[in-house]
């Protein structure tokens, strides 16, 4: 092991340069695709429409780009790690950000629709994610015990769960409980079926990580706990639990992510959630392009905060059991 790290360590100089000669025509490429596909247009404000025009233009435009990214590649190799990770970040962001800007978007219209999609729609996004991973939760940590329960019949019941809401799309789901429950004289509200929906179908996704948490736990905390003469309730609940949530706490936080972007699907039973509203305001007034984008960012800085939660939450676990 110490051969082969002390090797790539000799070897990272070469494999730099090599990665540096093979980007260069990579980067000269896609600078020359940007400025055709209308990149070039953030360059108006020191150039004209005519400087602009003609291969000239665009040659000379795009060897401005391919400049700029060659350079700030240059740069960022002379920093640190930590330091290149972040900059590298900021950097894709504001790429994107500024290939939004090249599209022809009406800012007033964003302005004008931001505050309704916000207080209607973001609200209700983020209530009926709330309570179908809550549920999805509750469901998950019965199925789980369920399937470890050793009586054949529980095992039975949690195996047709996992493998039928885990086999079934959520679409499919959603329509057979708003849809197909009328069908018996059960009438279920438009938000009450997208929370059984998410629910249930995430709820069976959770249960093979809470499982999979759990038996990641040694049978000696278990003899251990037996010796100290705990009941296997207090066992569970003292014992294995804060120990397999360090397991059970990153994928968790995944499904919950996976879950929101998901909650989109809501919108076709008339969930007035972030992406009923998008469409429907957009498609009024053939806008739809502008509703898009800005969902889009709604639904990135959502999850980026749910990302930085996760991670408080792995690091206080992993301190409560360092106690």
């Amino acid at each position: 092991m110490v051969t082969l790290t002390n090797g790539l360590r000799r070897g990272a100089p070469r494999l730099k340069a090599a990665f540096i000669f093979a980007i260069v025509p990579m980067v000269f490429a896609l600078s020359l695709g940007l400025n055709r596909s209308g990149f070039g247009q953030l360059f108006l404000v020191a150039m004209n429409e005519q400087a602009l025009a003609g291969w000239w233009g665009s040659a000379s435009v795009s060897l401005v780009i391919y400049v700029l990214a060659v350079g700030s590649f240059l740069l960022l190799l002379a920093l640190p790690s930590l330091v290149q990770q972040f900059a590298t970040w900021i950097l894709l962001a504001a790429f994107a950000m500024g290939a939004f800007y090249s599209f022809d978007l009406s800012y007033a219209f964003i302005g004008k629709k931001l505050p309704f999609l916000l207080s209607q729609g973001l609200v209700t996004t983020i209530y009926v994610s709330a309570l179908s991973i809550s549920l999805a939760f509750v469901l998950a940590l019965l199925g789980a015990t369920a399937k470890m329960s050793g009586i054949g019949i529980l095992q039975g019941v949690g195996g047709f769960y996992t493998s039928y809401f885990r086999g079934v799309p959520l679409l499919v789901q959603l329509f057979l409980i708003y849809l197909g429950l009328p069908q018996i004289g059960i009438v279920v509200e438009p938000i009450p079926a997208a929370i059984a929906a998410l629910g249930l179908v995430y709820g069976a996704y959770m249960t093979e990580i809470f499982r999979s948490g759990i038996q990641s736990i040694s049978l000696g905390q278990w003899e251990a706990a037996d010796a100290l003469g705990l009941s296997r309730l207090r066992t569970f609940q003292k014992v294995i639990m804060p120990q397999a949530m360090r397991f059970i706490v990153p994928p968790t936080g995944n499904q919950f992510i996976a879950m929101l972007k998901d909650s989109s699907l809501v919108s076709v039973v008339g969930v007035w959630d972030i992406m009923f509203i998008a469409r429907t305001q957009g498609r009024a007034d053939f806008r739809i392009l502008e509703m898009l984008i800005t969902v889009s960012v709604v639904y990135w800085l959502l999850s980026m905060v749910l990302e930085y939660v996760q991670h408080k939450i792995e690091i206080y676990y992993s301190r409560s059991l360092k106690r």
